[in-house]
């Protein structure tokens, strides 16, 4: 990576895109700057931001959500439900294909982790290391390269005792005698992304809404790989058909993450980023704790998780008719797929209990439009960034 990539990388991570706010407090820029201060004017705009509910309000909100839980979906369709959960969403992109949802362009604002930057703090160490293995350069992709992959290498060294039987399956480090440790370093096998310096997994990547703004912004950062999956094989395929994919530096496959034993393309402890964006919310709330447990075993020391769904009392949640509750707060469309609505407190518990430290976990309230019709509705989110301490003796996920 050039000297100028990485000046204007890091000025657009530190100085155009304001890093968000550390939980507890308010957000900045760019998580909404538009405040309603004149009631008397709330419908010049489309959307407020960081609206602050009135007690009447979040009562009104309450009682709506008791309405609509009043009747559960019988256990057998809810047994339908959970089981072809896969089908569902397929029907839903053949279907809609990728014209239902917007390409979330706001994700950088939102997540400026989502990009590679020097860490400033590790450049002496990495040129030290860079004159260690510059001599090697026909097996060098990279500077930045041959840093990281011998702070990987020692990373595997040591993790490899406390892995887990599956974690040691799926991953080619682990599986090498004795002899061939006496020879020299080890060398990973060949698998999409595995020269990468940083790499990021995209959960539910759906038709590539998320997908393609991120190559975009990474096409000229070629030491970025971006892995993306969805158990619904239509939505793989979309994402692999689209003009703008690069299998050069993406890799979209089909993938359960409720499936605990299933494997992914590349081993444990190797990911600096993973978005879960509106994902987590379709999955069974009894199974979502695995999910989040697994995906932590995905990144490596320091690597973040970022986080955003649905909050509680959204207007999604209080929109839902009778008959449409599976359990609390958990419910299902009409076309078959369902959602969940989180609060602050369900997801630090969640992604503490797997082991991530937390970095943000706020909500965001904002306040939506219909200036035509004069119609007010409530929008709340969760975002949260939860952190993979860096020490390998942290305790693991329960």
């Amino acid at each position: 990576m050039s000297g100028i990539w990485r000046n204007s990388i890091f000025c657009l991570r530190i100085g155009k895109v304001p890093q968000r706010c550390q939980s507890g407090n308010p957000p900045v820029v760019p998580l909404g700057s538009r405040i309603l201060t004149d009631p008397a004017k709330v419908f010049e705009h489309n959307m407020w931001d960081h609206m602050q509910w009135s007690k009447e309000e979040e009562a009104a909100a309450r009682k709506k959500v008791e309405e609509n839980s009043a009747v559960r979906v019988l256990l057998e369709e809810q047994v339908k439900y959970e089981s072809e959960a896969s089908k569902y969403w397929d029907t839903f992109y053949k279907i809609h294909k990728n014209k239902f949802f917007k390409d979330r362009n706001w994700l950088l604002r939102e997540f400026p982790e989502i990009l590679p930057v020097d860490q400033n703090t590790e450049e002496n160490a990495k040129e030290l290391l860079w004159d260690h293995v510059k001599t090697n350069a026909a097996n060098s992709f990279s500077r930045m390269h041959c840093a990281t992959m011998l702070e990987e290498k020692i990373h595997y060294k040591k993790s490899s005792v406390l892995s887990d039987g599956q974690s040691k399956a799926g991953s080619n480090f682990s599986n090498v005698d004795s002899e061939e440790h006496r020879k020299g370093p080890l060398k990973p096998e060949p698998f999409p992304g595995s020269n990468a310096t940083f790499r990021i997994l995209e959960v539910g990547c759906g038709a590539g809404n998320s997908v393609f703004p991120i190559l975009d912004t990474l096409q000229n950062a070629p030491e970025s790989f971006l892995y993306c999956c969805d158990f619904s094989s239509g939505a793989v395929e979309l994402v692999k058909s689209h003009s703008a994919y690069r299998a050069a530096q993406c890799c979209a496959f089909v993938h359960d993450v409720c499936d605990d034993g299933l494997p992914y393309p590349f081993p444990d402890g190797f990911l600096d980023v993973i978005l879960l964006v509106f994902v987590l919310s379709s999955i069974h709330p009894h199974r979502m704790q695995g999910v989040v447990n697994r995906l932590s075993k995905l990144l490596k020391p320091g690597g973040m998780l970022l986080f955003r769904d649905y909050g509680r009392y959204d207007k999604t949640q209080l929109r839902f008719k009778t008959g449409h509750c599976l359990s609390e707060n958990f419910y299902v469309r009409g076309d078959g797929t369902r959602a969940y609505f989180f609060t602050k407190g369900e997801v630090h518990n969640m992604f503490c209990k797997a082991g991530l430290d937390e970095k943000q976990n706020l909500v965001d309230r904002r306040l939506q439009v219909n200036r035509k019709k004069q119609v007010k509705m409530h929008r709340v989110w969760v975002q949260g960034k939860f952190q993979k301490p860096l020490h390998l003796t942290q305790k693991a996920p329960t």
